[in-house]
């Protein structure tokens, strides 16, 4: 049986962002639990802002393409999910946008159906991203993810980690290794021969 391959990554391409280091930690968790991650930057990903017209005129930008290739390399999703005005972030949603466009004949949606998803966020306020959690699970749900129940939202982000970059408190610690043990075993199950 293969290792289940998660591509892990955070919905903002600020350096310093609490998701990032969050995916991070998510993936060295994955790794430690039996899947093999790959974690990927957004920032190094940069595409336009979505526009009909510019499909029509260029086809999909090389950052789109690139990235359903890695996407079509693994099995599963590990999102850390930043909150902005209790929505999920412009660059996450653009992201997904260029994902699900036709591609040579490929229905851009064949790349997410019977992916398996799990959510994190982290967020320096009270509810830790759970409104935007909430929003993309949603999303994720309309094109065809399925999306683990199990998820983590790290309120007071800037208070949440440790020098090393590990959460300091053990409950939300336990919570993430819940989130990718569940995505891990999963995947093993679904894929297994």
């Amino acid at each position: 049986m293969a290792v289940p391959r998660i591509l892990v990554f955070a919905g903002s391409a600020r350096e310093a962002s609490f998701n990032k280091r969050l995916a991070r930690l998510a993936a060295a968790r994955i790794e430690a639990l039996g899947g093999h991650p790959t974690f990927i930057d957004l920032r190094d990903y940069p595409m336009p802002l979505y526009d009909g017209d510019l499909e029509d005129a260029q086809g999909l930008p090389d950052n789109a393409l690139a990235l359903r290739k890695l996407l079509a390399e693994h099995q599963g999703l590990l999102i850390a999910s930043p909150e902005y005005n209790g929505f999920v972030t412009p660059l996450l949603t653009n992201t997904i946008d260029w994902l699900t466009r036709p591609h040579q004949g490929e229905s851009g949606l064949a790349l997410f159906k019977e992916r398996h998803a799990g959510l994190i966020s982290a967020s320096p306020g009270g509810l830790g991203g759970l409104r935007a959690l909430n929003h993309l699970r949603q999303l994720l749900t309309n094109i065809g993810v399925t999306v683990l129940p199990d998820q983590l939202a790290v309120a007071k982000a800037g208070d949440a980690f440790d020098a090393e970059g590990n959460l300091v408190d053990t409950a939300q610690s336990d919570m993430l290794d819940a989130v990718c043990q569940r995505l891990v075993t999963t995947l093993d199950r679904q894929h297994a021969d």
